[in-house]
């Protein structure tokens, strides 16, 4: 209760300290992770809070945001910032977030300048970021997947034999992408983290937000992000004009990136899926769940591409088609 209260009264001294502590203060939604978004009116400007307490870590949003700023993209103004504190106020870009403003008549304008944006990031040279190859992509499904929905849906930690499997897997599937040159990834770059900002021009009309994650990786990854959405649906004919748009612009061999964007697909739908579980059993975050039917109908349609038939043949040993889901346990 006490780290409470102290932390209400760090972020009451730091609003007071740049002019906001007569404003209204309203939550916008959640997050998947410890960091939480206030809206702020009343004050000098429009403004969102982002309280990132530990172990979250701010210095990677204001160095990254730099570069993407730096390179013509729209991601928020820092109006403030308290890096110790993990408190920044930050330029408020409103709430059209591509799943609101999605309609039949602008969802091809919407996805098109996103892949814009995405080949403006890709092809600046990237500052220095983590790695995003296939021994980090791995890790990174196998945690969510084996410590937090096996037990959840077997009642038991995942067996060696079992974690072992998986592992020499992902390996196998993941090694293919290790022939192509690393870029910028966002990680999370899809339709929640975009903002439609209609009031600027070219690729600046998409407001890019939760960038401090980005690392590098393949070109395939962010725009598996995009097309391949666990929270809402895409239709298949948009995603396939998207890819052509982006192949198009980047003059890739097609069928070599196809491969990739399955890999990267496979990988993301396994990550995420047993990511819903940790939200809702450690961060009480239950309504997450409510994703997992879609995550795990696109990882079944990634598994039909050939190059992820050795993670399709690893689930069919130890994860039963009935149980590929949110564990039983797991309500809603």
């Amino acid at each position: 209760m006490r780290n409470a209260v102290d932390r209400s009264a760090l972020i009451a001294g730091f609003l007071e300290q740049n002019g906001y502590s007569c404003g209204q203060v309203a939550p916008l939604a959640g997050d998947a992770s410890f960091r939480r978004y206030l809206r702020l009116t009343g004050g000098p400007l429009p403004a969102v809070l982002m309280d990132a307490p530990p172990p979250e870590d701010v210095r990677a949003f204001i160095r990254i945001g730099r570069h993407l700023a730096s390179i013509g993209l729209s991601v928020p103004e820092i109006i403030a910032a308290d890096e110790r504190s993990g408190l920044l106020l930050l330029e408020d870009f409103g709430d059209e977030v591509f799943a609101t403003v999605r309609r039949p008549e602008t969802e091809e304008m919407l996805f098109e300048t996103a892949v814009d944006a995405l080949l403006v990031a890709q092809r600046a040279p990237a500052p220095a970021l983590p790695a995003w190859g296939p021994a980090e992509m791995a890790e990174a499904a196998l945690s969510p997947l084996l410590e937090w929905w096996w037990p959840a849906c077997f009642g038991s930690l995942a067996p060696e034999a079992a974690k072992r499997d998986f592992r020499a897997a992902l390996k196998t599937m993941l090694a293919a992408l290790d022939r192509d040159p690393r870029v910028f990834v966002h990680r999370d770059f899809f339709s929640g983290n975009l903002i439609w900002l209609p009031g600027r021009t070219g690729v600046r009309r998409i407001g890019i937000l939760d960038f401090q994650s980005a690392a590098l990786g393949h070109p395939a990854y962010d725009l598996a992000s995009l097309i391949y959405d666990a929270r809402q649906e895409i239709p298949p004919g948009l995603a396939e004009r998207v890819v052509q748009r982006y192949l198009a612009h980047t003059g890739r061999e097609p069928e070599r990136f196809r491969t990739a964007l399955a890999i990267c697909a496979a990988q993301r739908h396994l990550r995420v899926a047993g990511q819903w579980v940790r939200l809702a059993l450690r961060d009480r975050k239950p309504h997450y769940l409510r994703h997992g039917p879609r995550t795990w109908r696109l990882l079944e349609e990634s598994l039909a591409h050939p190059a992820a038939s050795s993670l399709g043949a690893v689930l069919d040993r130890w994860v039963p088609p009935g149980l590929r889901g949110n564990p039983p346990g797991c309500v809603l």
